[in-house]
């Protein structure tokens, strides 16, 4: 059987400062917004639909053409 190996556990600052990386300019409005081409049609709607989501926090929003 092998050696089990020991990790250190990443410390606390570490943790909360890379979670929140970037997100105070999405708090305030300032999202980063890239095209995701993934959907282009909505069949509920029967249009055509253009879907963005923020590179920094992930919130997704649409626009329809």
């Amino acid at each position: 059987m092998a050696d089990i190996l020991p990790f250190k556990r990443p410390s606390k600052k570490t943790t909360a400062w890379q979670k929140h990386k970037g997100s105070s300019l999405c708090r305030d409005g300032f999202h980063k917004w890239q095209v995701v081409t993934e959907r282009k049609f909505d069949v509920r709607q029967g249009k055509l639909v253009t879907e963005y989501r923020c590179q920094r926090c992930g919130k997704t929003k649409t626009k329809l053409l």
